[in-house]
């Protein structure tokens, strides 16, 4: 009934002699144009979002109305602001704890001229659809979505949430790269959109969170120096050296002062804390992937213990993966690396980009999707902005993000 009553409004707006639409000409809509648009807003809810953030009512209200000047600002904003929130997201900047991975950049040249393309193709659907991320991980938190009881709230607001961190990431994601996923303490190495292979990683604890943020791997070095800093020489190192210098010393940590305190260095060797390998990805928050000598705490399950930097099960092994194909670094190569101690820095080849992101929700190694504990309490403040409500910021939003224990490790 509501469809008949548009389509006689829009003929009566045809009859009258007027345009459709008002000015300005290059956004005309046509009544089929904004039921599409219409339409498309109903299905929001399989992406998460909620249709009566855009518009919805107005829109469907100057569709019945017959005011055409009406019908062209309410589609027209409609159209810009779900544009916006696909590609780049609906929550803001501020509640988007410790995440320093770009936002897909969409100005409003780009919007504007995104709409006069639908406009002029007659394909609003198909344009907006365009936006939203393809990786298989959205597709499959989507599914899950669909598949989820309205009354199963948590999974529910979980699924939203993480389809929300997926809208932040970049659409033109490399052909291959490494993804660090905080919550399920692991790291993937993805090619050509599959995961190839997964490690266990140990994580930030929740007063030193590691933030999320991209970076590119250029080199990898074997047996590192560990440059310690200076907050962990006030918290621990610095009472070693100076109240138990001969065990300080066993453990490879070499000291030099001068007017402004000591500085703190662990030469190569078993108890090295960055382990035998450390990956270059400069980055202002000084974390890195790294190796580790306590490789006993990858038994834990919920393993979030260091000071911010991500620390690598079987290290080795990712070293070779990544030099693999290049000249001169086989793994026998490596090993005779690493046995003599010396610290070495070989350039990759072919850098690769590292995202280090939060997903509660993400496909596992058998390729089904699984639920993570919120381990720094972060899904909340989205999930709250996805309906508009007020949340107090988790506790580590206002930590101090840096000095982690590999800052400055050579």
């Amino acid at each position: 009934m509501f469809r008949t009553i548009l389509v006689l409004v829009c003929l009566l707006m045809v009859f009258a002699g007027g345009p459709v639409l008002g000015a300005p000409q290059t956004q005309q809509w046509s009544c089929a144009e904004a039921e599409e648009l219409l339409g498309f807003t109903a299905g929001l809810v399989r992406e998460g979002l909620d249709p009566a953030d855009y518009g919805v009512e107005r829109l469907r209200l100057a569709l019945a109305s017959g005011d055409t000047v009406e019908l062209n600002a309410a589609a027209t904003d409609t159209f810009l602001r779900l544009a916006g929130d696909l590609k780049q997201g609906h929550v803001p900047a501020g509640n988007r704890i410790a995440w320093y991975i770009a936002t897909p950049p969409f100005g409003e040249d780009e919007r504007n001229a995104l709409l006069s393309e639908a406009l002029r193709t007659h394909d609003i659907a198909g344009r907006l659809a365009s936006l939203l991320p393809t990786d298989r991980e959205y597709r499959a938190l989507k599914d899950g979505l669909a598949e989820t009881p309205g009354s199963d709230s948590a999974a529910t607001q979980r699924l939203r949430a993480n389809l929300e961190r997926w809208r932040w990431m970049p659409r033109d994601m490399p052909s291959r790269y490494l993804l660090v996923n905080v919550p399920a303490f692991e790291l993937s190495l993805v090619d050509n959109g599959k995961t190839i292979e997964r490690y266990r990683i140990i994580v930030g604890k929740i007063g030193t969170p590691t933030p999320q943020f991209s970076a590119t791997v250029t080199a990898i070095i074997f047996n590192p120096w560990w440059d310690v800093p200076q907050s962990i020489v006030a918290e621990s190192v610095g009472e070693l050296v100076r109240a138990h210098p001969a065990e300080a010393r066993a453990k490879g940590y070499v000291v030099s002062r001068s007017r402004a305190g000591i500085r703190v260095r662990q030469s190569p060797g078993p108890t090295n804390a960055l382990g035998q390998m450390k990956l270059v990805m400069p980055n202002p928050f000084t974390i890195y992937i790294h190796d580790t000598p306590t490789r006993s705490l990858f038994e834990d399950a919920v393993r979030a213990f260091s000071h911010g930097c991500i620390r690598v099960e079987h290290a080795l092994g990712l070293a070779t993966t990544l030099l693999g194909g290049q000249s001169g670094w086989d793994k026998a190569a490596i090993d005779r690396v690493v046995q003599s101690r010396k610290t070495t820095r070989i350039d990759l080849d072919r850098p690769i980009p590292v995202y280090v992101g939060y997903f509660t929700a993400s496909l596992d190694g058998s390729g089904r999707l699984a639920s993570y504990a919120d381990v720094y309490g972060r899904d909340e403040p989205i999930f709250a902005a996805l309906t508009d409500r007020e949340v107090g910021h988790p506790a580590d939003a206002t930590q101090r993000i840096g000095a982690s224990e590999c800052s400055g490790g050579s």
